[in-house]
């Protein structure tokens, strides 16, 4: 998944990718955990005239600290399963951060 080499490196022209299976009308917002080799997300936005899809790109930002004119959906428009696109990150720093800010369970 994504454009890396060796150790998580990024190619210089290329940004990395991520894909992510997402509900909308969710409760909230949220990184719920892994989904086969990538990322569940719920949003809060309806799945009608991309507002689900703006709302993941901002959450995914969000999660990564970066500004949403960094990340951009690549795949997946009017799909349930995308990939997002992240300027400047590895692939590494995206799953790193991902999972630190995933919905934790409480019991």
């Amino acid at each position: 998944m994504g454009y890396t080499g060796a150790a998580g490196r990024r190619s210089p022209d290329r940004p990395a990718r991520v894909s992510l299976r997402v509900s909308p009308g969710a409760a909230r917002s949220e990184i719920v955990g892994r989904h086969g080799d990538g990322w569940k997300a719920r949003v809060a936005a309806p799945a009608e005239r991309g507002r689900a899809n703006q709302a993941l790109v901002e959450l995914v930002a969000a999660t990564l600290g970066l500004p949403a004119a960094r990340v951009r959906l690549a795949s997946g428009g009017a799909s349930r399963d995308k990939v997002i696109e992240v300027d400047g990150m590895t692939n590494d720093e995206i799953e790193r951060l991902l999972a630190a800010g995933q919905r934790r369970e409480t019991t």
